[in-house]
């Protein structure tokens, strides 16, 4: 089993591939659950048009538990990153390949506070996250663009990882299965993983 203190699970309501995840369930209760047990962090998904989510799932949570809590969205303007604040969440993920502008938003958003988290799904991305001296570093093993809808595996993080700098916090994200494929991540070198799908799924049991 791995390690509690080392997984970040997602509230993501819908998947594009897997189709509606919470099914009836109350994210609320689920969130609180897990800040008992000693999770890591959480993740909340708001882009609402493909991913069904929304800033009152956010704020909502925020107000809820303790735990660190980080927005997922397309960032793309210092408004968001407002609204990020306002909602509670304690860091915010920056997507090299969504953002033409994310070293202003990286700079900005240490700025007001928050924690950024720069996602990098590519060698040339995880370049441009090293640039900007990105402290956390999410190697998204599946392709965001493409809205996660790829068979992207852990290989990923396997093959960004020896490219990171040595000094950053890194998350291996999406693509994670099981607790043997998370496991293999955290060997792989990542400090953490983020679970989304899979747990929703129940192929990654933790409560």
């Amino acid at each position: 089993m791995v390690s509690k203190d080392k997984v970040i699970i997602d509230f993501k309501p819908v998947s594009p591939k897997d189709g509606d995840l919470f099914r009836g369930r109350d994210p609320i209760e689920v969130a609180r659950r897990l800040e008992r047990i000693g999770i890591l962090g959480l993740s909340v998904v708001t882009e609402s048009d493909n991913f069904g989510g929304s800033l009152k799932l956010l704020r909502d949570i925020c107000s809820e538990v303790e735990l660190p809590v980080l927005r997922k969205d397309f960032i793309k303007t210092e408004a968001d990153l407002s609204e990020t604040i306002e909602a509670g969440a304690k860091g915010v993920l920056l997507i090299v390949a969504a953002a033409p502008n994310i070293s202003e938003l990286y700079k900005r958003s240490t700025e007001l506070g928050l924690s950024p988290v720069v996602e990098v799904h590519t060698a040339k991305e995880m370049e441009i996250a090293k640039n900007m001296g990105a402290k956390i570093i999410s190697i998204n093993n599946k392709n965001i663009i493409d809205l996660e809808r790829d068979n992207g595996t852990i290989a990923t993080t396997a093959d960004l990882i020896r490219l990171a700098p040595k000094d950053a916090f890194i998350i291996s994200a999406s693509g994670i299965a099981d607790h043997d494929d998370a496991q293999k991540a955290l060997n792989s070198g990542a400090d953490a993983v983020l679970v989304g799908t899979a747990f929703w799924k129940g192929g990654f049991e933790i409560i």
